[in-house]
């Protein structure tokens, strides 16, 4: 009876101790799979507007306590019935800013390769032309090529985590989640 107690105690420790890391694990995935499901999308986006000849842009809408990522075919800022729409769990939200890296928080992501070019946020309205280029959606006019690339912050409420979709300025995507002390 000794011995199952001491192995039944040390069985508790080591549980003890591996589940908070298994837990942040999951969450981590977690949030580095919606957002490699939004860099799907936007892609999808792209696509299309290539496809069809026509300018859409991507927004964020909140329904309830979903987040949901849309694409505006008709360009009036709001989603409308039939139009494509993503939605994630409701811990991680658009930030409202890049993040400070301070607090923290992480540093803002920089695309590898980048000498001070323009970095596009959350609150610039990403769009596509139909060429398929990104561009910065503002006023009805999605001028090509952007001025840089684009970097849309995301945050997991959890942990807190970050996670980030950047569209260089040919369209392409990638996604990125702040580890603690990079992005990767």
């Amino acid at each position: 009876m000794l011995e199952l107690t001491a192995v039944v105690a040390i069985s508790m420790i080591l549980a003890a101790i591996s589940i908070p890391y298994f837990i942040g694990i999951y969450h981590q995935l977690r949030l580095k799979s919606a957002c490699d499901d939004i860099s799907g999308f936007m892609q999808r986006a792209r696509l299309q507007a290539a496809k069809q000849n026509a300018t859409y842009t991507i927004g964020y809408r909140s329904s309830g306590s979903v987040e949901q990522v849309y694409l505006d075919l008709n360009l009036n800022g709001q989603w409308d019935a039939g139009e494509p729409l993503l939605a994630f769990y409701s811990t991680l939200i658009p930030a409202s800013t890049p993040p400070t890296g301070t607090g923290g928080t992480p540093t803002p992501y920089v695309l590898l390769g980048d000498t001070s070019g323009v970095v596009y946020n959350n609150s610039t309205t990403l769009g596509y032309s139909p060429r398929g280029l990104p561009c910065a959606y503002t006023a009805g006019v999605c001028a090509t090529p952007a001025g840089g690339y684009f970097v849309y912050y995301f945050e997991d409420q959890l942990g807190p985590l970050w996670g980030a979709v950047i569209v260089t300025r040919t369209g392409r995507t990638k996604t990125a989640v702040w580890n603690g002390t990079a992005w990767n």
